[in-house]
């Protein structure tokens, strides 16, 4: 700089003179936390408590730190957190990680749409719940949530609500042969095997709107307050009263996360090879099918139909895998 410039002390840098550190911020201090629910940019994570090591403990909120550029956060992740987490009223903290993911819900907007949209996070079951009537059940919806249970690597299971309106004896057998556990609640009734199923879990609760998601969550956690809906009755399908997903902790144990109702379940993120991969009897046989079979009922020389021949395989459970797997490619009446 010039002695004699009397401006030159307020010129503004030149770019690329700043020094640049390889140093990083070190989070080894960072508190662990869960992602609860998300709401316009703000995230409410529970810190984990010590003697449990679960998301359990104080109720805080975040914001995502800007060293996780684009990175997503979801409901379910499991997070560390600096900063703010004294839970106070105006008080935020910021979310610096996002440890790596054990499971993933995703879907896509239809079967067209090549973006993934994450769910949610570390869920260890997905809960189909689907109305035996007002509104009715759509099998095609329930295929295409199993697939994306099976893609994901979660165990499913279907929940059948309003069962003292319409019997599920239909549906129960039509899931038999894939070994996928069905259980049945009716208004006002016993949700023994609900709990049951949901214990000690991590659960996830997906299905159309007006089907019960949230009076089933009310009914399971007393304090939830999750608004439900009714079904319109010229339409036949409920209105949307959720509208974010949201993790409640069961008093029973384990946790539950209730999401908005949903129209569809585009599946263009899932291969077949991957859906298959749920069902290592039949795997075991595809590997004898000719180079690029579909493994449909038509396909020729598909070695599950050898295998149906043979005895080998049950043909129900074939044919209820084929059924599952024609619904990757189906439009259901959503």
């Amino acid at each position: 700089m010039r002695d004699d410039d009397e401006h030159a002390q307020f010129e503004r840098p030149r770019r690329h003179t700043k020094p640049r550190t390889k140093i990083r911020p070190n989070y080894d201090d960072a508190d662990t936390a869960r992602v609860v629910t998300i709401d316009r940019g703000r995230y409410t994570v529970t810190l984990d408590d010590p003697s449990t090591g679960s998301g359990s403990g104080r109720v805080i909120t975040a914001m995502k730190s800007r060293n996780l550029g684009r990175k997503g956060v979801v409901v379910g992740d499991a997070v560390r957190v600096v900063g703010d987490v004294s839970g106070a009223e105006g008080s935020l903290a910021r979310i610096v990680e996002v440890t790596p993911r054990r499971t993933v819900l995703r879907r896509t907007a239809d079967d067209d749409d090549p973006i993934e949209r994450i769910i949610v996070a570390n869920a260890d079951q997905l809960v189909i719940v689907a109305a035996l009537a007002d509104p009715p059940p759509r099998p095609g919806l329930i295929d295409r949530c199993l697939v994306a249970a099976f893609d994901a690597g979660m165990e499913p299971l279907v929940c059948l609500t309003k069962s003292d309106l319409g019997s599920p004896d239909e549906i129960v057998a039509m899931f038999e042969p894939l070994g996928v556990r069905v259980v049945v609640t009716r208004r006002d009734g016993n949700l023994d095997d609900v709990r049951d199923a949901l214990r000690d879990r991590v659960s996830v609760l997906v299905g159309h709107s007006g089907v019960g998601k949230s009076t089933l969550v009310n009914a399971l956690v007393p304090d939830a307050n999750r608004s439900v809906s009714y079904v319109n009755a010229v339409t036949g399908r409920g209105r949307h009263t959720s509208t974010s997903a949201i993790s409640l902790e069961l008093p029973f144990g384990g946790w539950i996360i209730d999401t908005p109702g949903i129209r569809s379940f585009g599946l263009a993120h899932v291969e077949i090879d991957d859906l298959i991969k749920a069902f290592p009897d039949l795997q075991d046989v595809t590997r004898d099918c000719p180079r690029g079979c579909l493994h449909s009922a038509t396909e020729p020389e598909c070695a599950l139909d050898i295998a149906v021949a043979d005895g080998t395989l049950p043909p129900a459970r074939v044919e209820s895998f084929r059924r599952i797997l024609a619904s990757m490619n189906q439009k259901d009446d959503y």
